[in-house]
């Protein structure tokens, strides 16, 4: 109920005749009282109903009055004209427009309990309004939980406040988020459970994060932590709004304590199986195989597609996809990264596999396809696949086959193999730990942009933002430890690739033997 709508109500016949500028304040409480100061007496939002005995004589007096309560903030003053005064007097008009306080004339066979009962009916539908809203979002949340699970719970309720939503397991990765500001909240949400409070176990609470308010609540089943979800929101929440993070704690909940319903049962094996297959190629009995519509003999290639977002989205979404294809295969997800094994005969291609599902997440997908292979040789496939999504620093697609040289040194290499073309680094990195310098411009970092800039010295300084002396200095220490001449080509090619295998090694570790734990 506003100011105005309350004059617009033909049965009471109000006016409202001072401070209309603020005719749009919500009335959250009518309150008839006479004495000369009722501010003890009010919380703000409150329309005051007075008869006008004791608002003062002068204009002077009937200012400081109007002043009070504009102070308070009250929603406006109902003033009697039936009582003590035919009219509202001059002083409390002006005083009205001054302090912008709206002013409503009561005529005399309008009683104040008319207006209150006007303005408790209106609180009462309003709650009653917010209830049922309440009640609705409930319903669109459950609803939305039994067909689509937790994002689209998450999606739900991100719409319903006009808010960033994001879930985070409890190893950190995001499962579903929805919203404007997905990456600050999460990043944010992050902060906050690395902090040593949280360590000794965090609690649901809110925070401000500079431009608005962060809810952090705990994801539990029983008494065994699932997760956490962040809800950001540009004011506080209200009571209502409250309860629909609630409600939503609830169903994401339930549905983490659901493996089987979260991944389904099948979902699991197939990611177990390719875990296991990758690290263990003789280990998978043909049964299996064929459980999953491959044989033993059959062609195959790996696809490995980066920046996929959300984990429960992008398996949910690749598994549809994929079935709905009628393909065989096998998957398995790991932090911003899926993982495929297709049949090699053409039935879908890496294309089609990421041109659809980067439509269905909205997100442009980078990665890697790797030459036909065998599920013998699985695991070269994984290698080749990882090495042509890694092999330039962006998100773009490549096929292993078009890499060039830098794939066919490396993509065939084992972790073993990879490893030793790094031992050539190793006095470097050790130098850095013990100058601390392991993360800054140590002599990892030194050498790589002078290999980077073809060898100029002055080029690689100013990447750097170091003396052209000092990177003279640190090219003399890393000649020193690795006894290299850098200034012949075979050295510096040796050295690049041992950066390209160190690159390698470390965005490319085999998925673990089992399937991660969600909860």
């Amino acid at each position: 109920m506003t100011v105005r709508r309350l004059a617009q109500l033909p049965e009471l016949n109000l006016t409202l005749i001072a401070g209309r500028e603020n005719g749009d304040r919500t009335i959250t409480w009518a309150h008839a009282i006479e004495l000369a100061d009722p501010t003890p007496y009010l919380a703000g939002g409150e329309l005051v109903m007075t008869t006008g005995m004791n608002v003062g004589v002068t204009e002077a007096e009937q200012l400081d009055y109007l002043a009070r309560l504009s102070a308070t903030g009250v929603a406006a003053l109902a003033f009697d004209t039936g009582t003590t005064h035919d009219q509202v007097p001059r002083g409390i008009i002006s005083a009205g427009d001054a302090l912008g306080l709206p002013v409503l004339a009561v005529p005399p066979q309008t009683p104040f309990i008319a207006i209150t009962r006007a303005v408790i009916d209106e609180v009462n539908a309003d709650q009653l309004r917010s209830v049922q809203r309440v009640v609705d979002q409930q319903e669109v949340m459950a609803r939305e939980a039994l067909r689509n699970g937790i994002p689209a719970v998450v999606t739900a309720l991100s719409n319903a406040l006009s808010a960033t939503t994001v879930v985070i397991a409890t190893d950190g990765s995001v499962l579903a988020a929805a919203g404007p500001d997905i990456d600050r909240v999460a990043a944010f949400c992050l902060v906050q459970l690395h902090s040593p409070r949280s360590r000794r176990g965090l609690s649901s609470k809110v925070l401000a994060d500079g431009e608005g308010y962060c809810s952090l609540q705990t994801l539990r089943a029983a008494q065994t932590l699932r997760g956490y979800m962040a809800v950001r929101t540009e004011v506080p929440l209200s009571p209502p709004n409250r309860l629909l993070v609630s409600h939503a704690v609830a169903l994401i909940s339930i549905e983490l304590d659901k493996p089987a319903k979260v991944l389904g049962a099948e979902q699991r094996l197939r990611t177990a199986v390719t875990a296991l297959l990758i690290a263990q190629p003789s280990a998978i009995e043909p049964g299996i195989l064929r459980y999953f519509g491959f044989t033993p003999e059959d062609p195959i290639a790996v696809v490995v597609l980066t920046n996929t977002g959300p984990a429960l989205a992008a398996e949910r979404q690749t598994q549809q996809l994929l079935d709905t294809r009628g393909v065989p295969y096998l998957m398995w997800t790991g932090r911003d990264e899926i993982l495929l094994v297709v049949a090699a005969d053409g039935s879908v291609t890496a294309t089609e596999i990421r041109q659809a599902l980067g439509a269905q997440l909205q997100r442009h997908l980078g990665g890697g396809l790797s030459l036909p292979g065998s599920f013998q040789n699985v695991d070269l496939c994984v290698n080749q696949a990882r090495t042509a999504a890694r092999a330039y620093p962006d998100d773009h697609f490549r096929e292993f086959a078009a890499i060039g040289v830098f794939g066919v040194i490396l993509g065939n290499r084992s972790t073993a193999e990879l490893d030793l073309l790094v031992q050539r680094l190793r006095p470097l990195e050790e130098h850095d730990r013990q100058q601390n310098s392991a993360t800054g411009a140590g002599l990892v970092a030194s050498l790589e942009a002078y290999l980077s800039h073809n060898g100029q010295i002055e080029n690689a300084a100013a990447t750097l933002g170091v003396h052209r002396h000092t990177m003279r200095n640190r090219l003399a220490k890393i000649s020193e430890l690795t006894h290299t001449d850098l200034g012949t080509a075979d050295s510096r090619a040796e050295l690049w690739v041992a950066l390209k295998a160190r690159d390698l090694l470390a965005v490319g570790s085999p998925p673990p033997a089992m399937p991660q734990d969600r909860g």
